[in-house]
């Protein structure tokens, strides 16, 4: 299985970094997620005005900035001006919204992997995101996630990236040929189910329960097949795989 170092190992990735405590997507909330110990980070990518990949969550920055407006409206040097701490709390004024380019060479000497989600759903930026992974050597250390079909099937035929969907009611222009491109499928921890997991197992894709944010909910998920995770808070995740033996890592 992709990222899996050990059999039947469980990978913990810390959702925006640890964006319970921090402030989504910074390089701050990055940091502390990898000081944690989480195996992957998960992002989310758009596009600017001047072409340049940026960290952000949203099409527009009105939430987590003091700006409003799209993303796409905004060049790099204007992106880079923006607060995008003090949403969260005033003790983290002053942190910024990264290119994509500063987060891969900070984890360019490290083991942790991506899952990177196309927020603004275009084929450009899945090109430019796949460019820039494999430049910084990350071949097999990434999938593309979306929540559009579309996107899914075009990074998996175009470039041969591992894929990650969601179940099918909630995947935009979802089909059985969309289905086929996918390696994982996002679920929520409050949907997961054994059977869901038995479903997509049994179809060859892995299911990858999100937001387990209590070891109330990773055990659950655990327990129903999930073996990837993406968690708002990593540590309790992190405290269970520890307990049952479950590390990614060798010694975890």
């Amino acid at each position: 299985m992709l990222f899996h170092k050990r059999e039947n190992s469980v990978i913990v990735a810390g959702h925006r970094g640890i964006c319970a405590e921090y402030p989504e997507n910074t390089m701050l909330s990055y940091r502390k997620a990898i000081e944690l110990g989480v195996d992957q980070l998960e992002i989310d990518l758009n596009l600017t005005k001047d072409g340049h990949v940026v960290l952000i969550h949203d099409c527009t920055v009105d939430r987590t900035t003091e700006k409003a407006g799209r993303v796409r409206d905004y060049t790099l040097e204007e992106i880079r001006q923006m607060d995008a701490g003090s949403f969260k709390d005033y003790a983290f004024r002053g942190e910024k919204i990264p290119p994509f380019e500063e987060l891969l060479a900070y984890i360019s000497d490290t083991d942790v992997s991506l899952n990177v989600e196309i927020k603004d759903r275009t084929f450009e930026t899945v090109r430019k995101a796949v460019d820039m992974l494999r430049a910084y050597h990350m071949e097999d250390r990434f999938v593309i996630a979306c929540w559009d079909a579309n996107i899914l099937q075009y990074a998996h035929e175009k470039f041969g990236v591992m894929t990650q969907g969601f179940p099918d009611n909630m995947l935009v222009n979802f089909s059985n040929e969309a289905r086929s491109h996918l390696y994982s499928v996002g679920i929520p921890v409050s949907m997961i189910t054994k059977e869901l997991c038995d479903e997509y197992k049994n179809c060859g894709i892995q299911p990858w329960s999100w937001c387990p944010d209590t070891e109330e909910a990773v055990e659950k998920a655990i327990a129903c097949g999930a073996r990837l995770l993406t968690c708002n808070d990593p540590a309790p995740a992190l405290r269970v795989v520890k307990r049952l033996g479950l590390g990614n890592r060798d010694g975890a």
